[in-house]
């Protein structure tokens, strides 16, 4: 049965592309919308800059979207311009969606929304476990710029929104890899394995030591098909992670044990992936060309920054899930297997030896 017509926008990217798997396989028509879409079974290409609003406004024209998904974001070098940035593209997929059908629209966020912008990255922090009730922090941040604008063009049209909140991601991905710390760890391990280089966590001592959590990119898809249908889910911005908690020390030594490798002894002070792999393209490009691997370039699997950055805060990062509960959404997935699940995807298609 055919459950709505849903458009995806950011489908090249990791909650995207998740998203548009489990939706295709749930019975939806599903377009997908990215600057360069690229090929994925199910998924109708809609090409569009989200910066230009025009372009967006042409490509949507005429489009019977019921639902639509804001998965996507882009960088900027400031929060200031982040804001900017990331606002004009809500705003643009707003406009362009003027005139479908829409009953629901749906974004995605994480765990910034409670620990502040990365120029300022966990320097203050709601208390953990972080609850979707906390207020919002001081100063800018562009996640609070794009539920604002949700919010009010929902009570303007009279459509229903969800916010879902994850935490670090891991999946897989064919488009974008710019917050997907499983392939980033991946392909780490794998330059470890191929090198000789200790496989060293590169994160804090409060990390390495603390308990965490993260998000599988498949429970996250399932928590917004579920939110866009169900009455219970609407309205309501609702963390997003697997249900389970670990400690890096732990999962650590599990991903070392997968690619045959030893873990190396926590170092005092975070040695960043971002300083460690700064000059290892050419050493990528030869592990792709001796294991016929299908991508060469490290920087398009790859994102040192953003794992860097949730591997290396001094403050405890944990989501709870009691309200999505409550609401009726009872998810689950573990962790461990989230990570070997994306390690044994990689090796079948041939992005890690």
């Amino acid at each position: 049965m055919l459950k709505g017509t849903a458009l995806i926008v950011g489908v090249t990217g990791i909650s995207g592309y998740n998203l548009a798997n489990v939706m295709i396989a749930s019975g939806w028509t599903v377009y997908g919308l990215a600057r360069n879409p690229t090929v994925q079974e199910g998924v109708i290409p809609v090409a569009a800059d989200l910066l230009d609003e025009q372009s967006v406004v042409t490509a949507l024209q005429g489009l019977p979207i019921t639902h639509a998904f804001f998965c996507t974001w882009t960088r900027r070098n400031t929060e200031k311009e982040n804001v900017e940035a990331n606002g004009t593209m809500m705003r643009n997929l707003c406009k362009g969606l003027e005139g479908a059908p829409l009953k629901h629209l749906a974004l995605v966020t994480g765990t910034k929304h409670y620990l502040g912008p990365f120029e300022n990255y966990g320097q203050r922090s709601a208390e953990t476990p972080f609850r979707e009730s906390e207020p919002r922090l001081p100063g800018e941040n562009f996640y609070y710029t794009l539920e604002d604008i949700l919010f009010e063009t929902a009570e303007r049209r009279g459509f229903t929104w969800s916010v879902h909140r994850s935490h670090s991601m891991i999946g897989l991905a064919r488009g974008s890899n710019a917050m997907n710390m499983g392939v980033t760890l991946a392909v780490y391990a794998t330059i470890c394995k191929e090198t000789g280089r200790p496989f060293v966590f590169p994160g804090s001592k409060v990390q390495w030591d603390g308990l965490t959590d993260i998000t599988d990119a498949a429970l996250l898809a399932r928590q917004m098909e579920w939110a866009a249908l169900s009455p219970s889910g609407h309205n309501q911005a609702l963390n997003t992670v697997n249900g389970d908690v670990f400690r890096w020390r732990w999962m650590w030594a599990q991903i070392a044990d997968y690619f045959g490798l030893k873990p190396a002894p926590c170092p005092d002070q975070p040695l960043p992936l971002e300083e460690q792999m700064k000059d290892i393209g050419p050493v990528w490009e030869e592990i792709a060309r001796r294991y016929e691997l299908v991508e060469s370039d490290v920087t398009k699997l790859v994102s040192w920054w953003h794992s860097d950055a949730d591997l290396g805060r001094e403050i405890e990062c944990l989501n709870d899930m009691t309200k999505s509960r409550d609401l009726g959404f009872l998810g689950y997935q573990d962790s461990r297997a989230s990570f070997i699940d994306v390690f044994n995807r990689l090796r079948a298609e041939r992005y890690i030896p």
